[in-house]
């Protein structure tokens, strides 16, 4: 995929391969039905749900997966076994496009990732006043 200047989600789905579209759309549905107040945007090319406190949850399609990002440390320790199937590298699950979509598992990451975001920014806000 040739990075563009995607105006929305919609956009950006619409880049991608007919095959990918309706799979990217159930993506974005698990996550907007886990985060119904998040913000959709575009943020690094790629569509991203930002809650007051920061953004949550990106989505990427590739050519035989699609990702979702950030998945640090604690996010994939507490969806180890579910997580099992799939491809987790620094930051990043791999869900086969091949595969169908494991909405449930996806709506809990969001719900995961909205309340980690703000814990991990208290976190740095006591950091630098101890500075």
């Amino acid at each position: 995929m040739a990075k563009k200047d995607f105006k929305s989600v919609d956009d950006y789905i619409a880049s991608q391969p007919e095959a990918a579209q309706g799979i990217l759309g159930r993506v974005r549905s698990a996550i907007r039905a886990a985060l119904p107040e998040a913000e959709e945007m575009i943020s690094y090319t790629i569509p991203a749900y930002k809650l007051q406190n920061g953004r949550v949850l990106y989505f990427a399609a590739w050519k035989h997966h699609y990702s979702l990002y950030p998945a640090g440390e604690r996010l994939v320790a507490a969806f180890k076994e579910e997580l099992a199937p799939y491809e987790v590298g620094k930051g990043t699950i791999r869900f086969p496009l091949s595969q169908s979509v494991p909405a449930n598992l996806i709506r809990k990451i969001a719900k995961f990732r909205a309340k980690e975001v703000p814990e991990r920014k208290k976190g740095k806000a006591v950091a630098l006043k101890k500075r």
